[in-house]
């Protein structure tokens, strides 16, 4: 039996909630007009962690961005697609064989802006609704990622606020959950649900120069969410 000889590298998965739809970050496979996941295989003296801050500190200029490993994605035919290895081959300058990545997630408030570094490489927010075919196998660690929040937000319900801007209403609110969810939550039900919740707090203060009736804002409030998790434990 011959051993495994691979290439690591690493993809970063990130959303963000525009207030209607879930969206995430991608950029464009260079030379091409293709989008993908950031990603890249990793450098001799970096760890797996320190490659990932490094794609996304060049692609969007934050450091320190929280990230999450979830999954490594290791399926021989993971580079099966002969395009996808030609552009592997041209970009890094030598023959990749089998190609083992290791994936991280990671939430953010959609307005942080974009490097110019990040604009130039073609980096984009796109709606989940809408992710067009990638290479490799892309997609799939979407649809994973996806699955992991599910998971996330059943055991730390807090992380969905980190999608959320400071001050926000119960519809933004129910449509992060059926963007998440892929499904469609009753009115009455999710504001029983949010009601039970008592670290979303309601301010006196509503939305202005709106068409429809003006909303009541809400904010996640971190003490009394500790509070909560403390008495459940």
């Amino acid at each position: 039996m011959e051993y495994m000889y691979a290439h690591v590298s690493v993809d970063c998965v990130v959303f963000g909630f525009d207030g209607n739809e879930l969206n995430i970050l991608l950029i464009e496979k260079e030379g091409t007009s293709d989008l993908k996941l950031p990603g890249s295989l990793i450098y001799q003296p970096e760890d797996t962690d320190s490659a990932a801050q490094r794609v996304l500190y060049e692609l969007t200029g934050i450091r320190r961005m929280s990230l999450k490993q979830f999954k490594c994605f290791s399926s021989p035919d993971r580079a099966a697609d002969v395009q996808d290895v030609a552009w592997l081959e041209t970009t890094y300058g030598h023959p990749v064989g089998r190609l083992i990545t290791i994936a991280y997630l990671s939430l953010c408030k959609i307005n942080r802006t974009l490097s110019v570094a990040a604009r130039s490489s073609g980096a984009r927010w796109c709606p989940v609704s809408a992710v067009p075919a990638m290479p490799f196998d892309h997609n799939r660690i979407v649809e994973e990622s996806l699955g992991e929040i599910r998971q996330w937000i059943e055991t730390e319900p807090a992380v969905l606020f980190e999608l959320l801007p400071a001050k926000f209403t119960l519809a933004e609110l129910r449509g992060l959950y059926q963007a998440i969810y892929r499904k469609r939550f009753d009115i009455r039900n999710f504001c029983k649900k949010i009601a039970r919740m008592a670290y979303v707090v309601r301010l006196d203060e509503k939305q202005t120069d709106v068409a429809h009736r003006a909303a009541h804002y809400y904010k996640f409030d971190r003490i009394a969410y500790n509070r909560t998790r403390r008495a459940v434990e």
